[in-house]
């Protein structure tokens, strides 16, 4: 059983928590904003542990989808699904415990939320396959990795303002930066076996297409929230965030694995900033 378990946890990847924090902190930062301030513990509780929910339930769809490609990929080949310890039937019925269990998390929630739940499961359950047909799946893997903001705002008021919307739109540009840093690791293994990501798609505007979107996703909550947040704080995480984005370029500038794998690995830190200044600034206004 505890054999078991440590597959489990593997296949979630529990040991590698930057994946749910980089879905945590702008669905955290969204939830503030629409609550002017701390939400309160039940949504709070409802959209953490949901959020590490429903990437838990991601990754085990997405080692399904992925198996046959990921053993051709050094970084990949020893997933457990991919390496047969654990069977795609297995691996399938984790994933619906697990989305289950968001789902109840959502009941808690309103009508509003409930409903786009289902839209944010469709875009989990696409993202998988954009792989093999959409030139930048990471576009997909953007909303699909926004869609709590939205969520935020429904639980929180009922309704989905254009600002939600528009913070969707920026953050989808974060996701685009780091997992293309992400694609650029496996850049030469995907090429060989015939999958598609911004990495390949950008070519040798991959550096400059990372730096674009992070300066993009910066700027668009930078306006979105101008004059909505009290006090000068925000823009100071916003300037944090923008120093690591900038220290970053430093990471990728040579397309090394290393580099790109570290820049990727450590992204959830520019979010983190992002989100901090959101908190203090209400915390001090």
């Amino acid at each position: 059983m505890r054999e078991r378990l440590n597959l489990y946890l593997d296949l979630i990847r529990w040991n590698r928590p930057a994946g749910w924090l980089l879905l945590l902190w702008p669905t955290l930062g969204g939830l503030w904003v629409a609550a002017g301030g701390f939400p309160g513990w039940h949504l709070l509780a409802v959209f953490t542990l949901g959020t590490i929910l429903m990437r838990s339930a991601g990754c085990c769809v997405n080692d399904v989808a992925d198996r046959d490609f990921d053993r051709h990929v050094k970084r990949t080949a020893q997933r457990p699904v991919t390496s047969g310890r654990i069977g795609v039937k297995e691996a399938l019925a984790v994933g619906a415990v697990l989305a289950l269990l968001a789902f109840g998390l959502v009941l808690t929630t309103n009508a509003a939320t409930i409903a786009w739940s289902f839209a944010g499961l469709v875009l989990a359950l696409v993202y998988p396959f954009a792989k093999r047909y959409v030139s930048m799946p990471q576009a997909v893997l953007g909303l699909a990795f926004s869609f709590g903001i939205p969520m935020a705002f429904a639980a929180t008021t009922g309704q989905t303002p254009w600002l939600a919307w528009l913070l969707l739109l920026g953050n989808l540009f974060w996701v685009l930066a780091y997992d293309t840093e992400y694609a650029m690791v496996d850049r030469d293994d995907d090429l060989r076996i015939g999958m598609k990501t911004s990495a390949i798609t950008l070519g040798r505007y991959d550096v400059v297409g990372v730096m674009l979107s992070y300066g993009l996703f910066l700027a668009i909550w930078a306006l979105a929230l101008a004059g909505r947040l009290p006090g000068p704080v925000f823009y100071a995480g916003i300037a944090a965030a923008l120093a690591l984005a900038a220290w970053h370029y430093t990471l990728i500038r040579d397309r090394t694995r290393e580099g790109c794998f570290k820049a990727f690995r450590l992204n959830h830190w520019v979010g983190f900033a992002v989100f901090a200044g959101i908190v203090l600034a209400y915390a001090l206004g």
